[in-house]
């Protein structure tokens, strides 16, 4: 099977842990054990996320004072390839395979009204407990998806799309690629990547075991196998669960079949034994 997995920022850089990169590099090695264990037996593509590395990048470079600040886009092609550095390493020490990180461009439009209504917090609170909200517009398509394919193609593991990808957008009148003020919801864009590469299943990886209906009521449950439209029916915090869910039913709409769980469970995740199973439709056994 052909499968993506999105590892979340969390998974990565846990609630916490110092920003520092040698809790960065462990938990990329665990997260290199867990994407093994599918990388063994099928095709396997993998993102992530880079929200506490993005915000720490601007606030360091904001701290110089004699050198203007970096754009929001170079800022997350940085920290792109710092998390697609780390990961390359620790995932090449443990399959066997080529891995090769690759610095991937979304393309968004301009016009998009996401950009008149700042919502996505990177980076650490300030003192004052706020955090820095930025834009996120819909990603359209990747850029890099036949490079990502050719690899794939001669049996490279390729990490990409970290972040989301780096927002880009043509220019109207000479179609060229610039970079936006904005970022990319990272589930977002890997399901629209794992539906262009005609994935067979979107790992969605995280530090819970799954999606929980009536959250933070005693009616609490864990939702163990759902469609897109029993998702319809429950609301999620658009600042955790609600990306996730999202990427999760669109994947699932177009016919594929997502799983939303703890990265240590990836293996049992991608057999449906584990997490949150979101598939297209319910098939009942036979009587």
């Amino acid at each position: 099977m052909r499968v993506v997995a999105a590892l979340g920022g969390n998974a990565l850089l846990r609630r916490g842990e110092p920003l520092g990169v040698a809790a960065q590099r462990r938990n990329a090695a665990l997260a290199a054990l867990a994407l093994a264990e599918v990388a063994r037996d099928h095709e396997l593509v993998v993102t992530h996320g880079n929200g506490p590395q993005v915000g720490l990048l601007a606030l360091q470079a904001a701290a110089l004072r004699d050198v203007a600040p970096s754009p929001l886009d170079v800022v997350g092609a940085e920290s792109e390839g710092m998390v697609g550095y780390l990961l390359c390493q620790e995932l090449g020490n443990v399959v066997a395979q080529p891995v090769a990180g690759v610095l991937t461009q979304t393309l968004v439009d301009l016009d998009d009204p996401a950009f008149a209504v700042p919502t996505k917090p990177i980076g650490p609170a300030s003192s004052n407990g706020r955090r820095r909200l930025v834009a996120s517009p819909e990603p359209l398509e990747v850029v890099e998806e036949p490079a990502i394919r050719a690899l794939l193609h001669h049996g490279v593991l390729p990490i990409c799309a970290g972040g989301g990808g780096v927002p880009v957008a043509r220019g109207a009148e000479d179609g060229r690629l610039r970079g936006v003020e904005a970022v990319v919801d990272k589930d977002l864009a890997a399901a629209l990547l794992a539906d262009r590469l005609g994935a067979d299943v979107l790992l969605l990886l995280t530090d819970v075991d799954g999606v929980y209906g009536d959250w933070g009521t005693p009616d609490s449950h864990r939702l163990e196998r759902v469609t897109p439209a029993m998702l319809d029916a429950e609301r999620f915090p658009a600042g955790s669960m609600g990306p996730k869910v999202e990427a999760a039913r669109r994947f699932a709409q177009a016919g594929g079949r997502a799983a939303i769980g703890a990265l240590e469970d990836a293996g049992a995740l991608l057999r449906g034994t584990s997490g949150t199973q979101v598939v297209p439709e319910l098939v009942v056994a036979p009587r």
